[in-house]
């Protein structure tokens, strides 16, 4: 089993390539050493330490050009070449015994760290047990322990590195594609956000307009089947306007514009407005009152509230079954207040409350979304047979 430096990947050459080119100087050096050590050798023995040298660095450098497309079982081959040259080159020339520092480097860098350790030992022994015919001295024991201790150490320090920075560019990695999923996180909220916000803004502009005209273009019908024509028509004109107010409404919001009723005049002005619409639409009174003393507040705001105004209007209009409702606006010091109360039939709040929502009852929820939107509350009170009132109260931020 390899360890960790064995096959650095394309993004993690850096500790891998100056291990590998520490080991390739290193081993270069030792052999041009020993090479040198013939010079003072019987023709003979120079020549076959020459021979010994030049067959180990070819099958050193071969073996570490195509090391990395080789099986285990090759590289445990090649391991054993080395060392057998290695060996019979120390019978021959003492000088060898330098090549040593290198197969160091190479066992910890082909086997596990255990048997690259163990491998370390065994050619230390070698280094020393060859020295005993001639005498073993402090120095000749010393050096190939000194120099085991030190490969040991400083592949443990490579190896760790390299697998520290593997560690952080996994983790730099995973930032980065838990930052990427955040974003398309982010993305798809921010849609979800704009198509409910557009939901809303359709459902109490546009599908209140179409649904006043079509209760305006029924009364019309039964106007033209009871002989009024006259009466037919003011209702018929109504639906023409109407429709053009729809149409404005619909060039506001696709230019994301503030709402159509809003660009021509004041808030109370567009309220009276609609409330004029859809008094007629729902054949009720309903009136427009102001207390406090009017201000311009931005435009967020009053859009915000036009809108809440006419989502519970056209509730009034479609559900109440009221003959008179009253919108008020109340500005104070620190809040503004929008409400919205009827005489109809009334209903349950929390049964509402707990349906699931859909395109049919989607005012409710508007309502709370929109006041929520603006930091402000939103209370709905209504009994059965007793009506319904609709509060809504947005603070004022200087």
């Amino acid at each position: 089993m390899s360890t960790s430096l064995e096959h650095p990947s394309a993004e993690n050459l850096s500790d891998a390539d100056v291990l590998r080119n520490g080991i390739h100087i290193l081993t270069a050096t030792l052999l041009v050493i020993a090479i040198f050590a013939s010079v003072r050798m019987p023709l003979g023995d120079a020549a076959a330490n020459l021979v010994l040298l030049s067959a180990f660095a070819a099958v050193y450098f071969a073996g570490s050009i195509y090391m990395h497309l080789w099986p285990f079982t090759v590289k445990l081959l090649w391991l054993a070449a080395l060392t057998a040259l290695w060996v019979l080159d120390l019978t021959i020339a003492p000088a060898g015994i330098y090549l040593v520092f290198s197969l160091f480097f190479l066992y910890l860098r082909v086997l596990s760290m255990f048997w690259g350790v163990i491998m370390v030992i065994v050619a230390g022994a070698i280094s020393v047990v060859v020295q005993i015919p001639d005498g073993l001295t402090f120095g000749g024991v010393m050096g190939p322990g000194v120099s085991a201790v030190v490969t040991i150490a400083i592949y443990y320090a490579f190896d760790t590195l390299h697998r520290i920075n593997l560690e952080r560019e996994e983790l730099i990695a995973e930032l980065v594609e838990t930052r990427a999923q955040l974003a398309q996180t982010e993305r798809e909220a921010g849609i979800s956000a704009e198509r409910q916000r557009i939901a809303h803004e359709i459902h109490d502009t546009l599908a209140q307009g179409l649904s006043s005209i079509q209760m305006l273009l029924h009364a019309a019908q039964r106007d033209l089947a009871s002989e009024d024509p006259e009466r037919a028509s003011q209702r018929m004109e109504l639906a023409r306007s109407t429709a053009a107010e729809n149409l404005k409404e619909a060039r506001a919001m696709i230019a994301a514009l503030q709402p159509a009723g809003l660009s021509e005049t004041s808030l109370a002005g567009a309220l009276e407005r609609m409330a004029e619409g859809y008094a007629v639409t729902g054949e009720l009174e309903m009136e427009v009152e102001t207390d406090g003393e009017p201000r311009q507040l931005p435009m967020k705001v009053e859009a915000a509230l036009l809108r809440i105004a006419q989502g519970a209007a056209g509730n009034v209009v479609k559900h109440a079954h009221a003959t008179k409702a009253r919108v008020t606006v109340t500005y104070e010091d620190d809040e503004v207040r929008l409400d919205v109360v009827d005489n109809g039939r009334g209903f349950d709040p929390e049964e509402v409350r707990d349906r699931p929502a859909g395109l049919g009852h989607i005012g409710l929820s508007a309502l709370q979304r929109r006041a929520e939107e603006l930091g402000g509350t939103i209370t709905v009170e209504s009994t059965p047979g007793c009506g319904t009132a609709v509060s809504v109260s947005v603070p004022l931020v200087d």
